[in-house]
């Protein structure tokens, strides 16, 4: 990989206030902070400002790179040509240098267009060029992770590729943890696992809900705690675990904001958790983790984190990329059998190694 500090660097003039237009999932975000890593290390005297929705708002204060979180006012795939235009010429006082538009969408460029930001990068992605200026063609074939891909950028469209990637890291202030412990009353002392059964994307990324109980009985067994960790969506599968397990579980589900969840999240022993946002947040938190993957590539998203170990049966079928099993309907002995093929028994050896 080529030195990434050293490829910014060369470049002749600071990189100035900059605006990144940021990704919509949670996952996605943690993962650009390695480009907010980037950047900062190139020239740590550029401002680097974010625009994305106002739920990721928490992550990104924890993020000392970003300066300062700009919304988008308008949801996962509204088009909003108006309100675009609008954002845009409002941004235009702002004064940015440079623009880093990290979903590949048409729309995703507007912004930065019509605020005149004189330097747009981004690929190619949906035909945008015109819109920016920088318009980079994506090899798949070298910049084969997500993270890659947005570093990437940061670099001069001439650099060697693919670059390295800083980790992302999200750090922890003590008081906001000792507020959150209050407010949900936490005990610490002894040993806790954190689960994340959901995943926003579909079930084919979602490990049986009757491994995760299984995982969890055992580990109750041996004096263990087990917090179960998702959004609203998530409260039937969580519920569902917790009943296997007599109601033995912490669910947080549904019960936290993001930044609680980071939080509470930071006080695990390990993590156990599908191809997720919340896997992302567990690895840039330090913590020790077991990603389950089943439809998705964990060469693609990867956890950034040493302490991660992934769990695939790299079966023929996968990756599918598929939101539920294209093969076999629920139901079906074959169904999802990348996931369901990966025992209990098998995180638990990972646990106890």
């Amino acid at each position: 990989m080529v030195d990434l500090y050293r490829e910014i660097n060369l470049q002749s003039k600071p990189l100035g206030k900059i605006l990144v237009v940021g990704p919509s999932w949670v996952g996605d975000m943690v993962m650009a902070q390695s480009l907010f890593i980037a950047l900062k290390a190139g020239d740590p005297a550029c401002q680097i400002d974010v625009l994305a929705p106002t739920w990721t708002f928490p992550l990104l204060d924890r993020m000392p790179e970003v300066t300062r979180s700009i919304t988008m006012p308008l949801t996962h795939g509204q088009f909003g040509l108006t309100d675009r235009i609008r954002l845009g010429r409002q941004l235009r006082s702002e004064a940015y240098t440079r623009a880093i538009v990290l979903p590949n969408s048409w729309k995703s460029a507007l912004v930065p267009f019509f605020a005149n930001i004189p330097v747009r990068t981004g690929y190619i992605g949906e035909c945008r060029w015109g819109l920016l200026n920088d318009a980079r063609r994506l090899d798949k074939q070298k910049l084969t992770m997500t993270v890659q891909r947005f570093v990437a950028l940061a670099l001069p469209k001439n650099a060697a590729q693919p670059p390295a990637y800083p980790i992302p890291s999200i750090p922890i202030d003590p008081e906001r943890l000792a507020a959150v412990s209050e407010a949900f009353q936490i005990q610490t002392g002894g040993n806790i696992l954190a689960l994340c059964p959901g995943a926003e994307y579909g079930p084919a990324k979602r490990w049986p809900s009757g491994h995760f109980a299984e995982l969890a009985r055992k580990k109750i067994a041996e004096g263990w705690q087990v917090w179960l960790f998702g959004s609203e969506k998530d409260r039937a599968v969580t519920g569902e675990i917790n009943q296997k397990t007599g109601g033995l579980c912490v669910d947080f589900a549904g019960r936290t904001q993001l930044d609680q969840a980071l939080d509470l999240l930071s006080l695990a022993t390990a993590v156990v958790s599908n191809d997720s946002g919340l896997m992302h947040l567990a690895a840039a938190l330090d913590k020790p983790l077991i990603a389950v993957y089943g439809s998705s590539d964990p060469g693609f998203t990867p956890p950034l984190h040493a302490k991660a170990r992934v769990i695939s049966l790299q079966l023929d079928c996968a990756p599918c990329f598929k939101r539920v099993c294209p093969l076999y309907p629920e139901g079906h002995p074959e169904h999802a059998r990348c996931l369901s093929g990966i025992g209990p028994e098998r995180i638990l050896a990972l646990l106890a190694g």
